[in-house]
């Protein structure tokens, strides 16, 4: 009789363990999914950054040798005709290689693409602030000295803790410098000032 009620509360004992590990999953299963769902958005982000540079880069490469071959006539005195035809042909190669609907211009928010220089006359208030991460996590270090912190901790102080992709951005830059051994990461997660 002992052992059954002994094997009883054995199975009790496991139920409850069970549900506390089911309810522990579900907030687990949650919180990844929330996460997933910054992670496509930002690469949504990325992708429609990444298309606007392609096609500024076209449009300048369609310009350069209309600007060149113009200017040129111009040093000789001659009218520009021959140039002409090709600003023609360049606005119609601009008006093809532009989709449909065009994508409005982004700010990159971290990785080489965020250290690519932006195209004069196109910088807004939040390219000013993002877009420069690298140089932005530099002077933090070199105004917190020889400390170790959290890339959480960078994040914020840069304002950039407002979701778990941008902290994912300053971690991936974080990691991209300690490559380049700008800086030291001193232990898990942990990053120093480089020691001069």
């Amino acid at each position: 009789m002992v052992s059954v009620t002994h094997a009883a509360h054995n199975i009790e004992v496991t139920a409850e363990s069970l549900q506390e590990e089911l309810a522990r999953l579900q907030v687990q299963k949650q919180a990844l999914e929330r996460e997933l769902a910054a992670v496509v958005a930002h690469l949504g982000s990325v992708q429609r950054a990444l298309s606007a540079l392609e096609t500024l880069m076209l449009d300048r490469a369609a310009a350069a040798p209309t600007g060149t071959a113009d200017a040129a006539a111009a040093q000789r005195g001659q009218a520009a005709t021959p140039g002409e035809p090709q600003t023609d042909r360049a606005s119609a190669e601009s008006a093809d290689a532009t989709p449909k609907s065009a994508p409005q211009p982004r700010k990159p928010e971290s990785g080489k693409a965020a250290e690519r220089p932006v195209a004069a006359g196109t910088a807004t208030v939040g390219q000013k602030k993002y877009g420069k991460l690298t140089e932005q996590i530099m002077e933090y270090f070199a105004n917190v000295g020889d400390v170790d912190v959290r890339a959480r901790d960078v994040a914020s102080a840069l304002d950039r803790d407002s979701d778990s992709g941008s902290i994912n951005g300053v971690r991936s830059t974080l990691d991209r410098l300690v490559g380049a051994s700008r800086i030291e990461r001193t232990g898990r997660g942990l990053y120093r000032a480089k020691r001069s």
